[in-house]
């Protein structure tokens, strides 16, 4: 009998290390990590593409023990003393250079790099215990869609290893429109795109050709540039659909910082 693959999840990440700190406002997001991990199952390790990292070519941490990246500023003390012990992967990321460079993509790994928040943030609320070894993943400078679903597809054979595939993002990401203070004023044009990404990455009808093309031409959905001013919270997506390559199911639906943000599951 063979195994299921391994799935593939794309969350948003939240607000820096607010999710981690009691925030009210990320009440429903700091429910949906702790609750869908039985979903999962237990990996033999992760691979987090974060959209908190872009290099000249994808790179991968390649150290035994990384140390975290606490890569963001104006929060309290205790946000900079947090903490997740969790181990590197060399030999993981020895294999995903290599099925990167088999199929044409240009890649390095990064023995010195650490792991940043959009890695640590999300982990430590799925897997408190920090104990399955984790590797990062950098975009690509230039952050062309197509390139991050062709990354996607060069990885898809990790899932045959039992190894989970996290895109660390943001469904939205307009820093000025987010609500801090946590209203919850009705923003149509965040509304209009979070359907059409429903639709896109969940609908039946789609061929995976029609699919992979929406994706690609994302900048033509409905408020495309108000809801991702900058693309780099969206393009962990793109890697998501890549290694997937099939419809995905909605997990999470729910309002972060006041604005309407989703979740997939392959």
């Amino acid at each position: 009998m063979t195994e299921s693959p391994a799935p593939v999840l794309f969350i948003p990440h939240g607000g820096g290390p607010l999710p981690l700190l009691g925030d009210r406002h990320h009440a429903e997001l700091v429910s949906f990590l702790g609750d869908i991990t039985p979903a999962l199952g237990r990996p033999a390790a992760i691979v987090v593409i974060s959209a908190h990292w872009e290099a000249e070519v994808a790179t991968v941490t390649s150290g035994t023990r990384p140390p975290l990246i606490h890569d963001y500023s104006g929060f309290p003390e205790e946000a900079y003393r947090i903490g997740y012990p969790v181990p590197g992967a060399p030999e993981l990321a020895a294999r995903i250079c290599q099925l990167l460079a088999d199929n044409d993509i240009g890649v390095q790994p990064d023995a010195q790099r650490g792991f940043d928040h959009g890695l640590f943030v999300p982990l430590k609320l799925m897997y408190p215990d920090a104990a399955i070894p984790c590797v990062q993943l950098s975009l690509v400078q230039g952050l062309d869609p197509e390139l991050h679903i062709r990354i996607g597809e060069a990885l898809s054979a990790l899932r045959d290893s039992n190894i989970l595939i996290i895109g660390s993002g943001f469904s939205f990401h307009n820093m000025r429109a987010f609500s801090f203070r946590g209203e919850t004023t009705p923003d149509p044009m965040n509304i209009r795109f979070e359907d059409w990404l429903q639709l896109t990455c969940t609908g039946d009808a789609l061929t995976e050709a029609g699919r992979r093309q929406r994706l690609i031409e994302w900048e033509a959905a409905p408020h495309a540039r108000y809801c991702h001013p900058r693309e780099e919270h969206l393009l962990p997506l793109h890697v998501c659909y890549g290694v997937a390559g099939t419809a995905a199911r909605p997990v999470f639906s729910g309002k972060i910082l006041g604005r309407q943000a989703s979740a997939f599951l392959w």
